[in-house]
């Protein structure tokens, strides 16, 4: 009992700063790889915006510009692109360490499950 309600506190206090500002990785290359991180403002998402020539730009952006229209105004030396727009903490990384985020979050959502039952 005691042992799972220090589990419980643990997964708590880590879910704390979810309503806080987040990070994404901001780059723009042709390799889809970034290490560049950068602290975003509290209404900012992080964009993945991927040009059909190869081009991937990773950046903070305003929530409310995350639409294509809007997209286009701000990159118009892009003719065509794919998007995401996400809002936690390095969502816009490269898809095998978005699979890894995945996974963090269910097995911390089963933790949660584990300590309520």
């Amino acid at each position: 009992m005691k042992s799972s309600l220090v589990v419980c506190l643990l997964v708590c206090s880590s879910l704390v700063g979810l309503g806080s500002a987040i990070r994404c990785y901001s780059c723009s290359d042709y390799t889809g790889s970034c290490s560049k991180q950068r602290h975003c403002s509290y209404d900012d998402a992080c964009l993945t915006l991927n040009e059909r020539g190869g081009m991937t730009f990773r950046q903070c952006l305003k929530y409310s510009d995350c639409e294509k229209n809007r997209l286009a105004q701000m990159f118009p030396q892009v003719s065509s692109f794919t998007f995401r727009c996400c809002n936690s903490d390095l969502c816009n990384s490269a898809p095998s360490s978005a699979a890894s985020s995945m996974i963090g979050l269910l097995a911390s959502v089963m933790v949660m499950w584990w300590c309520v039952h």
